[in-house]
């Protein structure tokens, strides 16, 4: 993970998922250093244009990221620690339970 930060108590550590070619960028909140849930954004290549014409992943993350921790702020303040994923596909944004998924989506 690349950033960290904190809300209200809990720790955020985000970044890229390492070695991927594919965007997905992962937030994992943890409360006292215990891990409470997975939440990534997950742009599929049909859409990376949407955000960036040259589809440069490091343009995308500094355009889009507060919007991205705005999300996970108002996961916290739901008391929702689902792993979720923020899709974006060529017809638009959906929220998925990761646990629902049939492609998985894992930070390993």
């Amino acid at each position: 993970m690349q950033e960290k930060w904190t809300y209200k108590n809990y720790e955020i550590k985000e970044g890229l998922k390492p070695g991927s070619s594919k965007f997905q960028y992962f937030f994992t909140v943890s409360e006292q250093g215990m891990k409470k849930s997975n939440y990534c954004v997950w742009i599929k290549d049909d859409a990376l244009s949407r955000f960036d014409e040259s589809e440069n992943f490091d343009t995308i993350i500094s355009s889009q990221r507060e919007n991205w921790s705005k999300w996970i702020r108002e996961k916290i303040d739901a008391q929702d620690f689902q792993n979720r994923a923020l899709q974006f596909d060529k017809t638009g944004e959906k929220e998925i339970n990761l646990s629902e998924m049939n492609e998985r989506v894992t930070m390993d």
